[in-house]
């Protein structure tokens, strides 16, 4: 198992790992992002086009993208660039619109001063190394250096192994939305909004 201290961690999504970058994405999220475009190919080739590398910290082992983590803030997002226009130009007006909808039940609008995750995605040979916690601290760091007050993510009810990270670095609950009527369509019945005060996290870490 590859150790932490091997890899290179940064802020930006270098342009020649866009595609797997897609890739990890899509293996990660492709369960959602399938009930909006059924097509691998064409996920692919969608969030390959549409990523804003700025917002995302990425994990490196050698020449080789192995994580990701993709965040949201009141100027742009690492998804952000999935527009209605982009889906319709790629799929065509009905299935666009269609993709539109799904990827709008996903959307959400940050506050000012709150930092949004996208999601952490870890290459499966190098899952379980300590990359998406590594990932995560990242991440918050860059919150509290660029004065952020929090920061703020959806989990699903599926996966309780994220939660459970997210817990430990201090995440707490603020909410559980239950919607069970579509979980034959999305592949789950719920998410738990978490957060995480920035603040009293460096009063802890400091203490």
């Amino acid at each position: 198992m590859i150790h932490l201290d091997e890899l290179s961690f940064q802020r930006g999504l270098p342009e020649i790992h866009r595609e797997c970058a897609a890739s990890l994405y899509d293996e990660a999220f492709g369960r959602k992002f399938r009930v909006a475009v059924r097509s691998e190919k064409l996920r692919r080739f969608l969030l390959t086009r549409c990523f804003q590398r700025d917002y995302a910290f990425v994990a490196i082992a050698g020449d080789k993208l192995v994580g990701i983590a993709g965040f949201h803030t009141t100027i742009g997002s690492f998804t952000g660039g999935i527009t209605y226009k982009e889906l319709v130009s790629l799929l065509g007006i009905v299935a666009g619109s269609w993709a539109a909808v799904i990827f709008g039940f996903y959307d959400r609008t940050p506050e000012k001063g709150v930092l949004l995750m996208d999601g952490i995605a870890v290459h499966r040979d190098y899952r379980g190394g300590g990359i998406g916690g590594k990932l995560l601290e990242e991440l918050v760091a860059y919150a509290e250096k660029n004065r952020y007050e929090k920061v703020r993510l959806d989990v699903i009810d599926t996966n309780p192994k994220a939660k459970k990270l997210y817990e430990r670095v201090g995440f707490r609950s603020l909410g559980t939305q239950r919607y069970p009527y579509l979980q034959w369509l999305l592949g789950f019945g719920g998410s738990t909004t978490m957060e995480l005060d920035v603040q009293t996290q460096n009063k802890k870490a400091a203490s």
